[in-house]
């Protein structure tokens, strides 16, 4: 049976086991919102912006470890939706992302609405694909799944001539699929893996370091086993929180610019940093010279190209973190007779030590609302919940790192290595889409807010119950707060003079809405917004010129701390 190009995309779909698809529809993609119409398997989600679309789908993703799913007009529609993929590429997200596209006859010849997106996104996907032969789309979206959900994932997108979705070919949809030069390594070295049981055995002062690869992997479990089995601390990275209890007496919180007192000292004295699933990046390192002076270094990482990237590694480890751990852990038995607790027992009692001195901690005043408070009560009133919490970009965003306190993998969104303003309320968005049981908190920031603040029109099409919290300081803080420390207080372009009321904003969409001034307002409003069951936005004004603290310079190591 033969079946136009657009309803090969719906079944193809279908075999993957899509249930939503997030975009804005156009002229080039009208056949493929004909088809989706004609069906209910796999839903449509019209979001109010491309951007928001995908980040949307990133935030189903993210929440779920599927594959989100994006579908774009060609032209603007496509080029609008780049920040989102950027995004999703830099924290190693599998999504798909479709693009329309102009008739194949008219590529190159400056159509309307032609933009050549192939071009564009080919170093922020992990692959991309034109599809010029309706014979090869279904294959191609096989291919595109299979990309993007193993080895390191990340975004793959497929630009889909207007030609090609009304001509027709047999459906057929492969089971399976082998790409030549494409064969991730999942299971590490064995020889190679011993090595590195009995370094970490041998080590006096060993550090575990986990970053977001330990969560695609789903080898938390694996994670926590090693650390508590062999008493070794543990510091994750912002896209690892979640991975490790961060309530546990060995967690150290997050490390890096922005990181605990502890967990940068303990890199800094440590004999062996075990690193799994991150990549070292400049937040973590600081200045590189200087970065764990005293260790050596264990990278396991099913990204060959990572190892050694940035920093010399001693003992190398390809592979998947879930299966390389797993591999590990039963050659700790011949160490069973070992008095693990004696053994670290000076590098815990130091690392304590260091927990004593300097703990996150901020000075009340009287009755402004520090961010801080506000995180820390939500913590405390939605402990039992265990809720999702979805962040912007900014000194809110590292906030929420610090003082919310996450259990689990996968209830912390957030945009790590773009740094995206605009990331968290639609990535919110598209989480609770794919948990409609779980509650959503977004934090934002006054600034990060108005970049897709039209999403409140998908909020209550849809009547999704998100709750906003806008930590409302009337400026770009994080830039602010640079150029408070660095650049004598000239707050070029920060100061956001003109902004809307947020209440009225979210009123006139019909979303219930408070705004705050009085530290003794907080708990009564989050209760509030907690117990609200439709969507909430709760805008609290809080101290304008409280700063993120530790702060480690750009360039500087990471123990040289600005700690107020």
């Amino acid at each position: 049976m033969k079946l136009k190009g657009a309803q090969i995309f719906i079944e193809s779909l279908k075999k993957e086991n899509v249930e939503y698809i997030f975009g804005i529809p156009g002229g080039a993609i009208i056949d493929l919102h004909d088809e989706l119409y004609k069906q209910d398997d796999v839903k449509f989600v019209l979001t109010r912006h491309e951007q928001a679309a995908v980040h949307a789908a990133d935030g189903y993703a993210r929440s779920t470890g599927k594959p989100g799913v994006a579908l774009l007009t060609s032209g603007p529609g496509a080029t609008n939706g780049i920040t989102g993929i950027a995004t999703a590429h830099m924290d190693s997200i599998p999504l798909i992302v479709f693009t329309g596209q102009v008739p194949t006859i008219l590529i190159g010849n400056d159509a309307f609405q032609e933009a050549d997106i192939v071009g564009m996104t080919r170093s922020c996907t992990k692959h991309n694909f034109l599809v010029k032969d309706v014979k090869e789309l279904a294959y191609t979206i096989k291919k595109a799944f299979y990309i993007a959900t193993t080895g390191r994932p990340g975004p793959v997108l497929i630009d889909f001539p207007k030609d090609v979705q009304v001509t027709e070919a047999k459906f057929s949809y492969p089971e399976t699929i082998h790409l030549r030069g494409y064969n991730p390594t999942y299971h590490g070295n064995l020889k190679q893996i011993k090595k590195v049981a009995n370094a970490i055995a041998k080590a006096k002062k060993p550090l575990l370091y986990v970053g977001g690869g330990v969560i695609t992997s789903n080898a938390h479990k694996e994670v926590i086993k090693l650390a508590r089995k062999l008493r070794i601390p543990v510091f994750t990275t912002l896209m690892g929180i979640g991975t490790y209890p961060e309530d546990d007496e060995l967690s150290l919180g997050m490390a890096g610019m922005h990181g605990t007192y502890r967990a940068n000292m303990a890199i800094q004295y440590c004999d062996l940093l075990i690193s799994v699933g991150a990549r070292f990046d400049d937040r973590i390192t600081g200045k590189v010279s200087e970065f764990a002076p005293n260790a050596k270094v264990v990278h396991i990482d099913i990204d060959p190209t990572s190892i050694s990237k940035n920093i010399h590694v001693d003992y190398p480890l390809v592979g998947d973190a879930k299966i390389v751990l797993e591999e590990m852990l039963p050659m700790f038995d011949e160490y069973n007779s070992v008095d693990w607790d004696e053994v670290r027992k000076p590098w815990l009692t130091q690392i304590n030590k260091w927990k004593n001195e300097h703990k996150l901690a901020y000075n009340e005043k009287e009755e402004q609302i520090l961010p801080q408070y506000v995180i820390e009560k939500l913590a405390e009133i939605t402990k039992d919940d265990d809720p999702i919490i979805s962040t912007e970009v900014g000194q809110h965003q590292m906030w929420v790192a610090q003082f919310y306190t996450f259990r689990e993998p996968r209830r912390l969104l957030t945009s790590g290595g773009l740094g995206t303003m605009g990331f968290g309320f639609p990535a919110g968005i598209g989480a609770q889409f794919a948990n409609p049981d779980k509650p959503v908190y977004v934090f934002a920031g006054d600034g990060s807010f108005q970049m897709n603040e039209q999403e409140l029109a998908t909020l209550i099409a849809y009547d999704k119950p998100v709750k906003v919290i806008i930590l409302n300081n009337g400026f770009l803080g994080m830039v602010r707060q640079w150029q408070d420390l660095f650049y004598g207080r000239r707050y070029a372009a920060t100061n956001i003079e003109v902004q809307p009321s947020f209440v009225k904003l979210a009123e006139s969409y019909g979303i219930k809405a408070r705004r705050i001034t009085k530290k003794s307002e907080v708990e009564e409003a989050l209760l509030e917004m907690k117990d609200h069951t439709g969507p909430y936005i709760l805008d609290a004004v809080i101290a304008r010129e409280e700063n993120v603290y530790p702060m480690v310079p750009a360039g500087a190591p990471i123990s040289n701390m600005l700690l107020t």
